[in-house]
């Protein structure tokens, strides 16, 4: 065994990472297959390999504390306690769906849990994160705000706006590079200069911490730290996990553009293989283990099933908690 099985570990949480992990890439994999049958419309963006970012980090917060993602954030949402069965609704635009079927993947959100949301913009929930935690701040309301964003949105301006603002006001958040090493089809390292996003945090006096992204032990462990200290009042707080996703940006990309044996590399690290290492390790038996992970794809086919037989909401429905100020040419000018 290597230096990660001398670890101390807490067997039963890193038990239910392990299930957590497989139900999000249970989820995930039985939409892509949904998708190919035709029954999604519109983008889906998997996170499979990416699953101990959600896992380790969410594992923190309350049903209180608030969470804006990315268009690729489907293990977030369940992390942060979305029922997969509405999930499976909105994916599949049906009623039931957390927005009733009319946001989808990409738009993901459950009020309910503190999901405010997916985004398509990239970069575009960092500002929007900044301003949830002063708004939070404002209240003195006892919760935080995590804000997830990929390696390419950090090489976009909201970040350093978005992290300066919070800098300047002390604010509760912590923000979570999930760096998979391409910004769409483009390696990132190729369109990044400087030392590194963690540098960048530095630099406006945000303590950073960079973590194995793939090690949900490391990502558990790493983010108590970090949410510790936004949830005392120290301000934000950045965590930059290098991590790999399998498949390609979207369902419908192939990944041509990765070299020869890239993913078959990746896929020696990946992140719920090395929970079982290390669960098995500490004496979980393998039949347990393949247990959880069997209900996690009965629960998500169950989910996708229950979709499939859904109605499609009303057409009435489509001006439905939608705001209308009126035309822009009245209201505006």
């Amino acid at each position: 065994m290597n230096n990660r099985s001398q670890r101390n570990i807490d067997v039963a949480r890193l038990r239910a990472h392990h299930l957590l992990m497989h139900r999000i890439r249970a989820l995930e994999e039985v939409a892509l297959k949904a998708s190919h049958d035709n029954l999604v419309h519109g983008c889906l963006h998997p996170s499979i390999g990416q699953e101990a970012l959600a896992v380790g980090v969410i594992a923190h917060l309350t049903k209180r504390d608030l969470l804006l993602s990315t268009h690729r954030g489907h293990g977030q949402a369940l992390a942060k306690g979305a029922s997969s069965t509405a999930m499976f609704h909105e994916l599949l635009g049906r009623e039931g769906g957390t927005c009733g079927g009319k946001g989808g993947s990409i738009h993901i959100a459950d009020f309910g849990v503190g999901l405010l949301g997916a985004n398509g913009v990239i970069s575009a929930n960092i500002v929007i994160g900044a301003g949830v935690a002063h708004a939070v701040k404002l209240k003195k309301e006892d919760r935080i705000v995590v804000c997830y964003f990929g390696d390419g949105a950090a090489n976009r301006g909201p970040f350093l706006e978005g992290l300066n603002w919070a800098a300047v006001f002390k604010l509760p958040v912590l923000f979570v590079c999930e760096d998979n090493g391409y910004a769409a089809t483009t390696k990132t390292r190729t369109m990044t200069a400087g030392p590194g996003f963690s540098d960048r945090a530095s630099a406006f006096g945000v303590p950073s911490v960079e973590v194995d992204g793939n090690d949900v032990v490391a990502v558990d462990a790493a983010a108590a730290e970090l949410i510790q200290e936004a949830r005392a009042g120290d301000g934000p707080r950045f965590l930059h996990a290098k991590t790999f996703r399998v498949t390609g940006h979207t369902n419908s990309d192939l990944g041509a553009y990765r070299a020869k044996g890239e993913v078959e590399v990746a896929k020696a690290h990946d992140p719920i293989a090395r929970a079982r290492e290390l669960l098995i390790s500490a004496g979980v038996a393998a039949d347990a283990l393949d247990a959880d992970k069997d209900s996690a794809y009965a629960e998500m086919e169950a989910a996708c099933r229950s979709a499939r037989e859904a109605a499609f909401p009303a057409a009435n429905m489509a001006f439905v908690d939608v705001q209308d100020v009126g035309s822009p040419l009245v209201e505006a000018f």
